[in-house]
């Protein structure tokens, strides 16, 4: 009878698995400083998209107030998934702690109606010392996060959880050197943060973004690739570089459930036809060069592949190239064994196996021909995220009696209408790319 309830039990785990039902249990890497750290499974997947004309509002700390993950995220929506024509807020503010957090949703963050919400708070939170034995910490910040999300939620406003991230090295503050020694007591502390999270996004049924394992494991894979010097965490250990944003930015895509399918580029040289989609158009195709239009952009990430303050760095950190940014090419009717590809000033050389399988352009070509247009856009996304951080400090914060003062609404109308302006500057930016592709034998 054992035997049959354990077939059963065994039967319905793989099934459940089969139908993406089943917690994904977390694969810890096999080195002893990962041996303390229990990581509870992911919760199973959570279907997610984002619906035509949402209004995401992004929260979060002083990591979110950097305007570096928030900015790849309303980048991407921009350039990358432009037909669901999203509107972006922040409000990211540093020192925050979620009940801290809880005193500005309704003035700050409901006032404008969003239709998403994203949360990312627990490095505050966590007080950067050790959980105390009774778990007070851990239990704190689960009220408090459970609270806000029913905020949004009572408000019919669809949430996306983020766990914290991690530390990189022990912070630099006195009072921190007085509670630990090392970062790990502080990380175990963030795990269990962490832990708290996955529980209500499964309570809730919301979906999540796994922060602070992936920043975990990716910064161990980095000191291997790149050595002991590489910070993803950043300088003092909680405010990430370029590649650290990358890696948070990589769990908000999982759970924005973003295909990375950024369109294929068909070329067949017997037939000299080319064809394309989702946002691409073909020009012309003469001789041995292919010209396209595009009205969506690849991800454009630059810098050094060693460098912790690089985008692209952070990019080979978590495969998101393959996962998010697949702007594909497909060769067929090949006549010789290798072809030099040309791409703006870049050429690289293939053979004509891997070209009929199709290379991902993204990835293949850092300097492309958008590169130009897609920072143009992304300095107008900063630009718009620096006056909304400027809002959440200056314009929207109600000390007591200032909800009562004349020229308080008037304030916020005159703010809003900059705004409106950096968002107009925005969509002015984002400009269709023509360019070409030359195909030639090797």
């Amino acid at each position: 009878m054992r035997k049959i309830t354990l077939c059963i039990a065994l039967m319905a785990s793989l099934g459940l698995a089969m139908f993406g039902l089943a917690d994904e249990p977390i694969v810890k890497p096999k080195d002893p400083s990962f041996e303390k750290f229990q990581p509870s499974p992911l919760p199973s997947a959570v279907a997610f998209e984002f619906k035509k004309g949402d209004r995401l509002a992004i929260c979060g700390d002083s990591i979110t107030e950097a305007a570096m993950y928030s900015r790849m995220i309303e980048t991407y929506l921009t350039v990358c998934r432009p037909e669901l024509e999203v509107a972006v807020r922040t409000h990211g503010k540093g020192g925050e702690t979620v009940p801290k957090f809880r005193g500005r949703i309704s003035g700050e963050v409901l006032r404008f109606k969003p239709t998403v919400v994203s949360l990312c708070y627990g490095m505050n939170d966590h007080g950067y010392r050790p959980e105390t034995k009774s778990g007070g910490i851990a239990n704190y910040y689960q009220d408090n996060l459970t609270s806000a999300v029913k905020s949004f939620t009572d408000a019919k406003v669809r949430v996306v959880l983020a766990s914290p991230g991690c530390v990189g090295k022990l912070p630099p503050w006195d009072f921190v050197k007085e509670e630990a020694k090392t970062d790990e007591p502080l990380n175990l502390n963030l795990c269990g943060l962490r832990n708290r999270t996955i529980e209500i996004a499964k309570e809730k049924k919301l979906p999540y973004a796994d922060t602070f394992w992936n920043m975990l494991v990716a910064r161990h894979e980095a000191r291997k690739r790149f050595g002991s010097k590489y910070e993803l965490c950043g300088a003092d250990g909680v405010h990430p570089n370029w590649a650290g944003h990358v890696v948070m930015a990589y769990g908000f895509f999982k759970a924005f459930g973003f295909d990375g399918d950024l369109g294929t580029i068909e070329v067949d040289l017997k037939a000299k036809s080319a064809k394309t989609e989702k946002g691409h158009q073909v020009k012309e195709f003469t001789a041995d060069t292919v010209t396209i239009t595009s009205s969506r952009y690849p991800f454009c990430g630059d810098g050094d592949l060693d460098s912790d303050n690089s985008v692209r760095s952070g990019m080979s950190l978590v495969s998101f190239n393959r996962d998010f940014n697949r702007l594909t090419l497909k060769v067929t009717g090949a006549t010789a064994k290798e072809y030099s590809i040309t791409w703006g000033k870049t050429s690289r050389v293939y053979s004509a196996e891997a070209l009929a399988k199709g290379i991902n352009l993204a990835d293949d070509f850092v300097t492309n021909p958008f590169s130009d247009s897609f920072k143009k856009v992304n300095d107008a996304v900063l630009a718009k995220q620096r006056h909304e951080a400027e809002q959440t400090w200056k314009v929207f914060p109600i000390y007591p009696g200032n909800e009562k003062r004349k020229d308080y609404e008037d304030l916020i109308e005159s703010s809003e209408a900059e705004r409106a302006k950096l968002v107009q500057a925005i969509q002015a930016a984002f400009v269709p790319v023509t360019h070409t592709i030359r195909i030639t034998p090797k």
